[in-house]
């Protein structure tokens, strides 16, 4: 993950390429009125972007459009894999909970992998959002953006799905579980 160049083969590119062309057509729910010639376009002058999301997508994130911001022109890509992605589980919140743990340090932060993969994490607006699309996180849970007065006294937020409702919840930020990572959202 600590590739700091951040660059997509030709190969990589148009395998991509093609999976989020697939995605994109089997869920035209999550993006009515938006057109996949117009987002390929700009996926492929923007190297950086697509290097995100082949990020986004080896870690288990199955990211697909969600909405397009008109005052912006931004496409907005969210995770929209059905439980958090695979491989962004046990995971504490940020850099500064990971270096706070004196044991069992987990290998990574959602803030901090985040960071590295150039995405940001939800917050619980856009977390709240996602659910129209269908049920995510009926088994697992995701962190989400933590506002600053929550963080600041040591705690981190994050949120799931189950008897039908969005729940958010808070714990110590240095926690992790196996059953939590975070989703992200990445604009072109």
């Amino acid at each position: 993950m600590k590739n700091s160049k951040k660059e997509i083969s030709s190969k990589q590119s148009e395998e991509l390429l093609k999976t989020l062309k697939a995605r994109f057509e089997k869920n035209m729910v999550r993006h009515k009125g938006v057109e996949w010639i117009k987002i390929e376009a700009k996926l492929k002058v923007n190297s950086q972007k697509l290097w995100s999301l082949l990020k986004m997508e080896e870690t288990g994130g199955e990211p697909d459009v969600v909405s397009y911001d008109e005052k912006k022109g931004e496409y907005i890509f969210y995770d929209c894999s059905p439980e958090s992605p695979k491989d962004r589980r046990s995971f504490c919140y940020d850099q500064d909970a990971l270096k706070s743990r004196k044991e069992h340090k987990p290998k990574n932060s959602a803030c901090g992998m985040a960071e590295e993969m150039g995405i940001e994490l939800l917050s619980e607006e856009q977390y709240r959002d996602l659910q129209k699309f269908g049920n995510f996180d009926t088994k697992t849970s995701s962190w989400i953006k933590t506002p600053a007065d929550i963080r600041d006294l040591g705690g981190a937020v994050f949120a799931d799905f189950r008897y039908g409702k969005v729940f958010i919840y808070h714990n110590g930020a240095e926690s992790y579980y196996a059953g939590r990572a975070f989703r992200g959202l990445l604009r072109v």
